[in-house]
């Protein structure tokens, strides 16, 4: 984060949305580059009536003495998030780490819980225990887990590599909403776009997007968590982000810039703001997810075929690539009153589709061809009421990077 102005733009622009906080997900607990960005949102949220939370990434940071200062130092701070008057605190990872203690339980038990109790305070602690060696959060998490208060899944969000050409799924989500409500606990349920990672050998993978964040804006609306975390703000890395990517973070990481630079997904609010708006007055499907004017809505598409060969990529192809669909995926929101609207979309200068819509979230997928790419709302009458056109054409093939990475086009 280059300076306070980066701060108070991200604050602004999720308060906006009606998000309640940023969880921050903490690596660095010591380094200035990293000490000073939390000051700066810390300042920029109090400033401007926002909270904040820390998650700590327990795949890199070795255990809770290590963290516990930095949390200490801003738990009691007005602008951090707290529920039922307690701070809220999770992780990435950590189900697994006992810190030498008879068991993970035990381990967060008295590195965590009593170290701060020790000081009179108590967390409100749900963790992304993922990584705690079952295939859900079942009966049996909560029975050997007491110490958390609830649990977020992070892997949930989109569908495995392994699992192939399938739509994203809220089974494991029920699970846990079920298991962890028979145990008195919560559950944060994750909602993303995508997950695609392009940086060496160890991490070049893709996890569907194409329609998984209308799905699970619906698998959301259905299920009612108790908590929803939006995966994420800025992970220019996995390229989820639906916020600012400032210079500063990935200056240091080409391999990053090369599939990010720009590919700007900040019209992807335009679609989140209503539905956390209807979930958090208590909607329970797409027809209730309505915008706060005429219409609203995006479409995004890759421009890069998933036949293409990538040959001069020396990474290749990402594992999962044929899990992708070259697809045109839109999202489009109409109001309770709306009639007879149709999208018309265009992809390589011809009219390929024209769809029927319906009140609330509509989502649809219109296959794509390579060059330009077009998206307009129709009136009953025939009146254009908003389009959206693609910046960069789709291609079939790159000698550059192979880039699996969404382009977000605003229907205005």
């Amino acid at each position: 984060m280059g300076g306070s102005d980066e701060a108070v733009k991200d604050v602004q622009d999720a308060k906006k949305m009606s998000i309640d906080a940023f969880a921050l997900n903490v690596q660095d607990v010591s380094s200035s580059w990293s000490t000073n960005a939390i000051q700066l949102l810390f300042d920029a949220a109090a400033a401007n009536d926002f909270k904040l939370f820390f998650s700590f990434d327990m795949s890199v940071l070795d255990q809770p003495s290590t963290f516990l200062p930095l949390f200490k130092q801003y738990q009691g701070n007005s602008a951090y998030y707290k529920h039922e008057g307690r701070p809220f605190l999770s992780t990435f990872d950590g189900g697994a780490k006992s810190f030498g203690a008879s068991s993970p339980n035990a381990g967060w038990q008295s590195q965590l819980k009593d170290a701060l109790a020790a000081d009179g305070i108590n967390p409100f602690f749900v963790p992304d225990f993922d990584d705690y060696g079952g295939a859900t959060y079942d009966a049996n998490f909560f029975n050997n887990y007491p110490v958390v208060d609830g649990v977020m899944s992070w892997e949930s969000a989109w569908p495995e590599v392994s699992e192939g050409l399938v739509n994203v799924s809220s089974a494991k989500d029920q699970t846990a909403l079920a298991n962890a409500h028979a145990a008195g606990k919560v559950y944060m349920m994750p909602l993303s776009s995508v997950q695609f990672k392009h940086i060496d050998p160890g991490q070049n993978w893709y996890r569907r997007g194409e329609l998984n964040l209308p799905q699970r804006i619906g698998q959301v609306l259905a299920l009612q968590p108790d908590f929803v975390e939006i995966i994420t703000w800025n992970d220019a890395g996995e390229s989820h982000y639906i916020g600012n990517c400032w210079p500063e973070a990935i200056a240091g990481a080409p391999a990053i810039q090369a599939y990010s630079n720009g590919y700007d997904h900040t019209h992807w609010q335009d679609v989140l703001a209503p539905f956390i708006v209807a979930y958090k007055n208590g909607a329970t499907s797409l027809a209730q997810v309505t915008p706060f004017g005429a219409f609203a809505g995006a479409f995004w598409y890759r421009p890069l075929l998933k036949s293409a060969s990538c040959s001069g990529d020396g990474l290749g192809k990402p594992s999962g690539w044929e899990n992708a669909e070259d697809l045109i995926n839109i999202a489009m929101l109409l109001p309770a009153t709306s009639s007879g609207v149709t999208l018309r979309v265009y992809s390589g200068g011809n009219v390929v589709a024209t769809l029927p819509t319906n009140p609330g979230l509509n989502m649809a997928t219109v296959p794509i061809r390579t060059g330009a790419q077009r998206v307009e709302l129709v009136a009953a009458d025939g009146t254009i009421m908003g389009a959206g056109s693609s910046t960069q054409d789709v291609v079939a093939d790159t000698s550059g990077v192979c880039n699996f990475n969404y382009q977000v086009v605003h229907i205005a």
